[in-house]
């Protein structure tokens, strides 16, 4: 073969490489990743007529919202990951996505591409602002800047969280207005409400960052963009700007269902994150007036968290971008608000594991219109994959949601979560737990009493059919 012959071969195997590594034109569609934490699916969409969230319900109103979304832990970081790999993870905790890191830099062969990772190898530019993963800015050390010790390696382009006032993503992390940190826990209000405007409060500066973020990505003609922002509130403490709480001070809040702590073996606690803030010696679940005040404050941040989200599209649609992207509204996991006697996160029962989900893009199949199929935090990986066109994740362990996006009265599928000491599978009428030693909690939620009374003893023959299901489904490679 002579020379010249050679050196065309040569450009046309690169071309080919480069083609089908999967990198992407300028016209794929972006993506826009909205994380809320601790969020119930307690929405104005989700038929919740209390709560004020106009912009996230006009999000839904031409999006597909999801009655029933599970995700795989009851925590911020075991949740997250999931979500960021699309991957069962059971080690859990908020370190997760740490030990990931770790595993990466030891056995790099071994550990598949995140979500903004594989994005970013198929030509996106990936940016995350605020809480995505679990620690705001994605960085360790002490007080969480640590650029030596990312969170997650390989994956974004710019990993950012402006602290402003509170220092430091740690502070920002826990902060009260005005930069207020947290130092320790018993002397900082387990609500507050200031006058200001919404950057007395984290989510104030960081969304005006990812606001400066868009508009530099949107700028970009070349590369579609991967932009996931983190909200943080309505993450304790419940503090946000006066003006959120002012709807709620002379609200009516519909009862707490099933409030008293459960009889027997459960994953109940005592609700010790949210105890150990100055609660000024009061208890919610002895003191129904102040149950009543923390469930509105926990309000007036969902609608602080809802209008910094109607910042997001509102920039999206004025750079002239939101025709072409694709938006996904993600809770973390849920959060009891007095449910069988806890306030918090961290159980295996339905108000941990249940939270809001909603996928939104330009031409989507009858807009608006709900589905009550179960899915998965897991799902939204290789849904993503499949809506923007990129090579679909054979790693990962979810199932893309297309068809619910076609046809909202397509299937689902059984939900799988973990914590702690035990695991749960959650099907279209049951939901069975089971602890390390083997004892089961079945519930029944075609009943009435749904998570209140164990049936598990009476039914042995359901409970080894899905513990059967359960066990198949966490050995996936």
């Amino acid at each position: 073969m002579n020379c010249r012959l050679m050196k065309t071969s040569s450009v046309l195997i690169v071309c080919l490489a480069w083609m089908s590594s999967g990198l992407k034109a300028a016209d794929s569609p972006n993506v826009l990743l909205i994380c809320v934490d601790d969020l119930r699916p307690e929405l104005g969409c989700y038929g919740v007529s209390y709560i004020k969230s106009p912009n996230i319900d006009r999000l839904a109103a031409s999006g597909r919202i999801f009655r029933n979304h599970y995700v795989q832990a009851p925590t911020c970081g075991a949740s997250r990951y999931t979500l960021l790999t699309g991957r069962y993870s059971l080690v859990g905790g908020n370190f997760a996505l740490f030990r990931r890191a770790a595993k990466l830099r030891t056995d790099p062969n071994s550990v598949p591409p995140s979500m903004p990772a594989w994005f970013r190898k198929h030509g996106y530019t990936t940016v995350s602002i605020g809480k995505v993963s679990h620690h705001p800015g994605g960085l360790g050390g002490r007080n969480w800047d640590d650029k030596s010790n990312p969170e997650m390696p390989n994956s974004w382009d710019r990993h950012l969280l402006p602290a402003g006032p509170w220092k430091h993503p740690r502070g920002w992390m826990h902060g009260l207005a005005n930069g207020e940190i947290r130092v320790k826990a018993g002397e900082m209000d387990v609500f507050q409400a200031l006058d200001g405007p919404d950057s007395i409060y984290p989510d104030g500066i960081s969304i005006d960052g990812a606001l400066w973020q868009m508009d530099q990505l949107a700028a970009d003609k070349k590369k579609p963009f991967f932009l996931a922002v983190g909200i943080l509130r309505p993450h304790l403490p419940f503090g946000a700007p006066a003006k959120y709480l002012e709807p709620y001070k002379d609200a009516k809040l519909p009862k707490t269902p099933h409030p008293k702590r459960p009889e027997g073996r459960t994953t109940w606690h005592g609700s010790g994150e949210f105890m150990k803030y100055n609660r000024w010696k009061r208890n919610p679940n002895s003191d129904a007036k102040f149950a009543l005040e923390v469930r509105k404050h926990y309000a007036a941040c969902v609608s602080y968290a809802d209008a910094q989200v109607g910042k997001v599209i509102a920039r999206l649609k004025k750079l002239s971008v939101d025709k072409n992207t694709i938006v996904v509204f993600w809770g973390d996991h849920g959060w009891h608000l007095g449910e069988h006697s806890v306030w918090g996160k961290h159980t295996l029962f339905e108000e941990s594991l249940k939270s809001p989900l909603i996928v939104h893009y330009p031409g989507i199949e009858q807009p608006g219109k709900a589905t009550d199929s179960m899915v998965e935090t897991l799902d939204v990986f290789p849904t993503l994959c499949q809506l923007a066109g990129v090579p679909d994740p054979d790693f990962v362990h979810g199932v893309s949601l297309k068809p619910l996006l076609k046809d909202p009265g397509a299937g689902g599928h059984p939900a799988i979560a973990y914590h702690g000491k035990a695991k749960t599978i959650r099907t279209d009428s049951h939901r069975l737990t089971v602890h390390k030693d083997g004892y089961a909690e079945l519930y029944d939620h075609g009943s009435a009493a749904k998570e209140t009374k164990n049936i598990a003893a009476e039914n042995t023959k359901l409970v080894k059919q899905l513990m059967a299901q359960l066990e198949k489904r966490l050995a996936l490679p």
